[in-house]
């Protein structure tokens, strides 16, 4: 399975304390340059920075198409790690990009490629079993204590769903 991420879900699971589940679920994820810079470069977060760069499962790619990230940017006012999550998705023909923002999410759809978000990859951990009730419990609450910013909407979506 070929997964493409881009930065808010993998700030996401850093912050919940699973990040692991990327792992667990899907083996490999590739992560564009900006991404990476992203995820990295920001003093402030030192510590997410050493667990994104020893996570041993989050794999730094180059764009291939620099000039389609930037028609992507110009286009659709989408940044940096989005343009190129969608660029590097599309080039390697992923079968999932792991993206929250519902702007890059629409282009991304509109492409042809498939999406999961946050709230779908701890549904998926939930149903593979890899979480428990009590841990999406705790990681939903951890993200709003983190101030994520997911819908209510989707935060509701995803207690339903571990209800059943």
């Amino acid at each position: 399975m070929i997964v493409v991420s881009d930065t808010t879900p993998i700030i996401s699971l850093i912050k919940t304390g699973q990040l692991e589940i990327l792992r667990k679920l899907f083996g490999a994820v590739y992560i564009p340059d900006a991404v990476y810079q992203e995820l990295t470069e920001n003093k402030t977060y030192a510590e997410e920075a050493r667990i994104v760069q020893e996570s041993g499962f989050l794999f730094r790619e180059e764009v291939d198409n620099k000039k389609s990230v930037m028609i992507l940017r110009n286009f659709t006012g989408l940044d940096a790690g989005e343009s190129e999550a969608i660029i590097l998705a599309d080039e390697k023909q992923s079968d999932v990009l792991l993206m929250d923002e519902r702007k890059g999410r629409e282009v991304a759809k509109k492409m042809g490629i498939k999406i999961a978000g946050t709230m779908g990859i701890l549904a998926q951990a939930f149903d593979e079993k890899i979480l428990t009730k009590k841990d999406i419990e705790r990681c939903i609450e951890c993200l709003k204590e983190n101030e994520i910013r997911i819908s209510q909407k989707l935060y509701q979506k995803l207690i339903d769903h571990i209800q059943k």
